[in-house]
């Protein structure tokens, strides 16, 4: 049969892997689609530029129109990233009546709907597997292996750079700075790491897998976001301690009609599967009110995994290209977006404070939890070499978030309380 044929916009690292991919796997893409695939067109910003992978230079453009106006290309590969221009350049693809695959989680996260209703309005598909957790087929997984279940609960390390400096922070004791130096220089940090430091990438992810997750338009600012770069040494000691793992997780969650959706260093019981989950490698559990957990894991960036993605969204775009039915395995979400004030926000929480070494500081500081009627399910109190001072860590049994906030308010109040040196969110529990 006929070649499909499709535009590249972007030649990095992701933009490589899908041409390396398309190359190698020809045969496997053949008996998958039943005809050749082939690029025809890449965007690039410079055709002089060296790059990893070997293309012919005539497939080589720097006018975005010789992909986007071209009536041969079908479907165009976006990998090229950004947001705003990307955005026209996938609009004027889908007003050209061509498929698009994005694998640009921001794009997605504050565009995505406006795209996929000029998507479907022009009976084209737009997926976006490799938006979140790079080689990992969790979107899918969501939209169609889950599609007949009601998920009620959505975790996962979604960014594998904050993945990376917790592991390290924790396994060898090292402080956060020189953690993410090694990690630039190994090139799992940008140079400018702040959207994976601070959480932001994580809370678009997130954001995407909670409105396919929920069936519910879950916009970037329903997100609430704190990043890693205040955790320190000590708090790791003292969750390991205590039996717990830290990790930046993405946690989105329904109950009766309403959603929490959040990004933040959290404690998971060190028996946890995702605990154990590593330096670079992502992983998402996914609770569903029939299959019960299950978990995907994987890597979650890299040229080839990140690809693997892509292609596997072009096999399924060229699959409905030959049934005749592009454009309609979109759906609207089903529910009107309700989200959780913090009264109904409810988890367990570990703090660790300095207070004054004196009789009574103890009873005082127990006292104003429990006038909010908050209760420790672990603690620890020990002196510090500074002089007259004392640290206590617990951690509480489950409280509302307004409960707990009013707690760290009036214990900044508090005499006999120095310092609020640290408080994170504790998912799960710890047979001891």
């Amino acid at each position: 049969m006929q070649a499909i044929s499709v535009g590249l916009l972007g030649l990095g690292t992701v933009g490589s892997g899908v041409v390396r991919i398309i190359e190698n796997h020809q045969d496997k893409l053949m008996h998958q689609v039943g005809c050749p695939v082939k690029v025809k067109k890449i965007l690039v910003q410079d055709v002089e530029k060296e790059r990893s992978v070997k293309v012919d230079a005539s497939l080589l453009t720097m006018d975005p129109a010789d992909i986007l106006d071209d009536p041969e290309i079908e479907v165009v590969i976006e990998v090229m990233g950004g947001i705003e221009n990307t955005r026209e350049h996938m609009l004027q693809a889908l007003k050209n009546k061509k498929n698009v695959v994005t694998a640009n989680k921001d794009l997605m996260a504050v565009h995505g709907s406006e795209l996929l209703t000029a998507a479907s309005e022009n009976d084209c598909d737009l997926f976006f597997e490799a938006s979140v957790a790079g080689g990992i087929p969790i979107l899918r997984s969501l939209v169609d292996g889950l599609a007949s279940d009601r998920i009620t609960k959505m975790m996962g390390i979604v960014n594998g750079t904050t993945n990376y400096i917790l592991t390290k922070m924790s396994q060898e004791g090292l402080p956060y700075d020189s953690v993410l130096k090694e990690a630039q220089e190994l090139g799992y940090a940008e140079a400018n790491p702040a959207s994976d430091v601070e959480g932001l990438d994580a809370a678009r992810k997130m954001a995407i897998l909670s409105t396919l997750g929920f069936s519910m338009k879950i916009d970037l600012d329903d997100v609430k976001v704190k990043g890693i770069t205040s955790v320190t040494e000590e708090d790791l000691q003292y969750a390991r301690q205590l039996g717990y793992t830290m990790k930046l997780l993405g946690i989105a969650i329904r109950e009766g009609d309403k959603v929490e959706v959040c990004v933040e260093p959290a404690l998971l019981p060190s028996s946890h599967p995702l605990s154990s989950v590593n330096n670079e490698y992502n992983a998402v559990y996914v609770y569903g009110e029939a299959v019960g957990e299950t978990m995907f894991y994987g890597p979650g960036a890299g040229s080839l995994p990140t690809a693997t993605a892509v292609v596997s969204d072009l096999v399924g775009v060229i699959k409905n290209m030959r049934l005749g039915v592009n454009g309609r395995s979109m759906v609207t979400p089903q529910y009107e977006k309700q989200l959780k004030d913090d009264g109904e926000v409810s988890s367990k929480h570990f703090l660790r404070l300095h207070v004054h070494d004196e009789v009574g500081v103890f009873s005082e500081v127990t006292s104003l939890f429990a006038d909010h009627n908050v209760s420790f399910e672990k603690i620890l109190q020990m002196p510090l070499k500074e002089k007259e001072l004392a640290e206590i860590v617990v951690v509480t049994h489950r409280a509302s978030l307004k409960d707990y906030q009013n707690i760290l308010m009036e214990l900044r109040d508090l005499r006999v309380v120095k310092e609020i040196k640290s408080s994170y969110r504790v998912e799960g529990s710890v047979n001891r």
